[in-house]
């Protein structure tokens, strides 16, 4: 009887602990920095790892640079050469907080939260405010949120030779699904 008794608490502690915990290394993070009349840059990463702490809201992200996938291979290895650095700064990382997240509120309508914390990449930090929707899928907790990066903040250097045809302001889209 002890024992079935412990098995039974070690379940619930475990269960418990699980939900305070939401992760997963399949979120999607979409970029776009084109100019009108120029080829299109644009990248995909679909290997983005997110937890989200339940309890208190707290949400990381991770990127590594060399998964962000460019339909043309040329562009990726420029991308990662000159003005990522990856080799150098291999990773990308947000840390913040979503504002007033509580886990029993999460339904299947889409819910607008505040999100607020900082981002690091190419060796610069920066906070950032970001608005973000969730809603209880049918794989777990949706997140998405789209907000602009600029490259000046974080001492990203777009050559002479083709800043015309890359924009500064790049459109960034995080789409993960949390369970």
């Amino acid at each position: 009887m002890k024992k079935i008794t412990l098995l039974f608490l070690i379940f619930i502690a475990t269960t418990t602990i699980a939900q305070e915990k939401m992760t997963t290394d399949k979120g999607i993070i979409n970029f776009e920095a084109s100019v009108p009349f120029f080829e299109e840059v644009k990248a995909i990463n679909k290997k983005t790892a997110c937890v989200l702490i339940t309890k208190t809201g707290e949400l990381t992200c991770f990127a590594i640079i060399k998964n962000f996938q460019f339909e043309r291979s040329l562009m990726e290895e420029h991308f990662n050469a000159n003005y990522m650095q990856s080799h150098r700064y291999p990773k990308a990382i947000f840390k913040g907080r979503i504002e007033k997240f509580d886990l029993k509120n999460i339904d299947s309508n889409a819910t607008e939260y505040q999100i607020i914390g900082k981002i690091t990449m190419h060796g610069k930090s920066k906070k950032i405010i970001v608005t973000g929707t969730i809603k209880k899928g049918t794989q777990g907790i949706e997140l998405i949120t789209n907000f602009p990066l600029n490259t000046d903040d974080f001492k990203i250097e777009i050559p002479f030779i083709v800043r015309s045809k890359i924009s500064k302001n790049v459109n960034t889209q995080l789409y993960c699904v949390l369970q």
